[in-house]
């Protein structure tokens, strides 16, 4: 480590310890336990189960902090001191939380006098403000799902505001979905952690739900692939479903809360076929309401029609009868919904997911009932492909997302890794909620592991939109490093992660090969130049190195590094993550070089450089399965999801002379977004960075992000940069493949003062534009310089609406 830099983190860790010692004169302190004793926890005896099991999870996340566990005290009034938690309508509390009276899910946490008093409005609400305190405690959400253990301390003080905490969530049904679980969750579900059931039943789902419920979530769309038994075929499911309180939905392709893939059985039923088969079909659904009837679980029934699986519905000769059959089956759901269950449809939670070809049905005049609540897909690759426009906004039924930070299907998986960059998800969740999308966010987490970063921050962002801000995203990191580790690894680590994702947005682990998928293509020469392949995996080794220097027992002389106890918390949040997506690059770069040069002995040394990264990531990944843990997570990581070419470790390196023609093209200038001279905007909208997005990790947009078209003056970024030598040069203008409703975003450019020209850059989803814009997270405008004198130079970019995203400029 530079000597300057580590003298100046000893200075910055002094700082940070020392100001843990102030005292905000706005807050105050409630000591949770002391070398003496710890505080009782009183609670309602008519409390609901749930609420009992929550609070016990808190004497337990305390006794494991001190060695001291609560005791837990049943009372109907306030006697002794101590924490009382229960819902804003138990006894001890109805004449104290008048303003939780009829909320979703809010709750207070405030002290009086000498108490703790913890109320919610509702069950989840009251369990919600418990694992708040636990988590301002150190305790995290990934405790058992990632084996993070917290500091030990003797004393224990919880810290809060004066005026207590009122938080209530900013999305109402929040939650994930399980999904291409082939690869890790339903094997190790069946081999590892309930071989009695041999899939992922009701003891994996238990896990599952206290997850959720310390990530403050509500809702789960259960994993739905044929190798997993449908969720109401196991016996238990819906049962523990109900014990957490989750609220179940279901999938794009499984209407009425029917898994098809392993419930419809075409020998049994017939064709899955509304045109030729309606009868079968509605008795299929309507037996799925029959036996939730009585079973009184939280649902919300996705409506609407597609095939079996994910492929469109059957039986339309075209799109125009495509439309008028699902604006019949709607009805007809509908009509079973209300048959069924006794009450208004506007009381029966209902979505209408449109994922790929069903957009089209709605964009062509698909109509869906008001109170049905649109959930918007992005493209699978994290960029929304529409949201609610200023009319849709009215629908009572209001609108959600549902994201994808794990994929399967073309152009390319991702399945492996998690390295959706944070401040993508962020940006394109806040224009979400700006644009209307309040009423359901559904994340797709594949297998929850290795995604348990990126999960947390969806999810986070769905109970309080407002947490983060667009200069916050890296802090964010930070402080969650620190929760689960220190916050000398917090301080340290940030940056690390920070370029772990800066480097992925470029090109994922997964895409190295430059392979595609459906059908499956072979692995091919990538299209970074020599000088960019060395560079990057000097990037590579620069992670890899910091990471590893905090796995040591001592870290430089600094103190310990991993605190006792977090080792194999630090394998899977740390190393794997990393070091795997680092070795994934080596692997590939390795043999780009050993393919570009005729030298033998460079052959032969970047070849086995080559192999050696393939051998690390099998090292890593036995090592995840057999030893991580004790065996605990045995067949949950896969290093080679479906078996795709670009997971294969690489024979031979022939040389190809077609490489060397890329190596004229690499860029002499790179401008980040932010770096602009000028800009013009106007009192409702101004550029802003946002830090921590973009391969620049400082791309600009325009805020505030709900949308906006510019008819007559259009916002304007103005850049300046200098060539050496005068010639013909070519300008790439990087932004991200966001998209607009009606397929129009337009920038203008101006270079030097010369005549403005027009380009559009949104693509249509799955052609080959689009395909390669999301696999390097860039839609690049190109256009020459021609005949450029040499010194400075100016470019000015406007935008005709809101949404559009600058990264980078380059000179060639």
């Amino acid at each position: 480590m530079n000597k300057n830099i580590f003298i100046g983190f000893l200075l910055l860790f002094a700082l940070l310890c020392s100001s843990s010692y102030s005292q905000d004169k706005n807050s105050v302190d409630f000591t949770i336990a002391n070398s003496n004793e710890s505080a009782s926890i009183y609670i309602d005896k008519n409390a609901d189960p749930l609420i009992v099991w929550a609070v016990n999870e808190l004497a337990d996340d305390v006794k494991e902090i001190t060695g001291k566990r609560p005791e837990i005290i049943e009372t109907a009034v306030f006697s002794k001191k101590g924490i009382y938690i229960g819902q804003a309508s138990s006894v001890f509390f109805k004449s104290k939380s008048k303003d939780l009276s009829g909320q979703w899910e809010k709750f207070s946490i405030k002290k009086e006098k000498e108490n703790l008093l913890v109320a919610g409005s509702d069950v989840r609400g009251t369990v919600y403000a418990i694992f708040e305190i636990t988590e301002r405690l150190g305790i995290s959400p990934w405790k058992w799902w990632a084996d993070v253990h917290p500091i030990k301390k003797e004393k224990l003080v919880l810290n809060i505001l004066k005026k207590g905490i009122i938080s209530s969530p900013s999305v109402q049904y929040r939650g994930i979905f399980l999904n291409d679980e082939d690869w890790g969750l339903e094997p190790w579900a069946e081999k590892t952690f309930e071989p009695e059931v041999g899939n992922i039943g009701p003891k994996t789902y238990e896990k599952i739900f206290q997850l959720l419920l310390r990530l403050k979530a509500n809702t789960i769309w259960p994993a739905m692939h044929p190798s997993t038994k449908g969720f109401f075929t196991l016996p238990g499911n819906k049962e523990m479903a109900q014990k957490y309180h989750m609220v179940i939905g279901s999938s794009h392709a499984e209407p009425m809360l029917r898994n098809n893939v392993d419930e419809w059985k075409p020998k049994i039923h017939g064709d899955y076929n509304y045109f030729t088969n309606k009868t079968q079909v509605d008795k299929y659904w309507q037996d799925r309401l029959d036996e939730l009837k009585s079973a009184q679980n939280e649902t919300i029934m996705t409506l609407g029609m597609r095939g079996v699986h994910d492929s469109k519905m059957e039986g339309a000769k075209d799109l125009k009868e495509s439309i008028d059959m699902v604006e019949k089956i709607i009805l007809n759901q509908r009509e079973m919904l209300s048959n069924t269950f006794k009450k208004p449809l506007k009381e029966i939670p209902q979505a209408f997911v449109p994922y790929k070809e069903v957009l089209e049905l709605y964009d062509n005049g698909l109509k869906v009932p008001d109170d049905i609540t649109l959930v918007w897909p992005d493209d699978n690759y994290g960029y929304i492909r529409r949201l609610s426009n200023e009319e849709e906004q009215k629908r009572v039924g209001g609108s959600g997302v549902y994201y994808h930070i794990s994929y399967w299907g073309r152009p390319h998986d991702y399945l492996w890794l998690s390295t959706t960059q944070p401040g993508l998800i962020w940006y394109e969740m806040t224009k979400a909620y700006e644009n209307g999308a309040k009423k359901m966010w559904i994340v797709n987490v594949g297998d929850i592991k290795p995604a348990e970063y990126d999960t947390e921050l969806f999810l986070d962002l769905a109970w309080d939109i407002n947490s983060i801000k667009s200069d916050g995203i890296n802090q964010y990191l930070k402080q969650w490093l620190v929760r689960e580790f220190s916050p000398q690894i917090a301080e340290y680590l940030g940056p690390v992660f920070e370029e772990h994702y800066r480097l992925a947005f470029l090109r994922k682990p997964e895409y190295m090969g430059w392979s595609q998928t459906e059908p499956t293509t072979q692995i091919k020469f990538s299209d970074f130049t020599e000088k960019e392949c060395l560079e990057r995996i000097k990037a590579y080794d620069d992670l890899i190195d910091q990471v590893e220097m905090w796995a040591s027992a001592v870290a430089v002389g600094i103190g310990p590094a991993v605190p006792d106890g977090s080792e194999d918390a630090y394998f899977q949040l740390v190393i794997y993550p990393i070091e795997a997506a680092a070795y994934m690059n080596h692997k590939f770069l390795y043999w780009n070089l050993a393919c570009r040069t005729s030298d033998a002995n460079e052959k032969k040394k970047y070849e086995t450089l080559s192999n050696e990264a393939y051998n690390k990531i099998k090292e890593l990944t036995d090592f995840y399965n057999e030893k991580l843990s004790k065996g605990k997570w045995n067949h949950m990581m896969s290093m080679r999801p479906r078996n795709l070419p670009v997971f294969d470790s690489i024979k031979k390196a022939e040389f190809s002379k077609e490489v060397s023609v890329k190596e004229t093209s690499k860029a002499i200038k790179f401008i980040s977004a932010n770096q602009f001279i000028s800009k013009k905007e106007s009192k409702e909208y101004q550029w802003k960075t946002i830090n921590g997005l973009g391969y620049s990790n400082n791309a600009i947009t325009l805020f505030p992000l709900k949308h906006n078209y510019f008819r007559t003056e259009k916002p304007t970024v103005s850049y300046e940069f200098e060539i050496e030598n005068a010639g013909d040069y070519e300008i790439e203008i990087h932004l991200l493949p966001t998209h607009a409703n009606n397929f129009d975003h337009q920038i203008e450019v101006q270079l030097d003062g010369n005549k403005t020209q027009s380009f559009s850059i949104n693509t249509k989803d799955r052609d080959k534009t689009w395909k390669e814009n999301v696999l390097r997270n860039s839609a690049i405008v190109k256009l020459p310089l021609s005949n450029a004198n040499k010194g400075k130079h100016t470019i000015t970019i406007n935008v005709n609406q809101t949404g559009i995203v600058l990264d980078y400029i380059t000179v060639k």
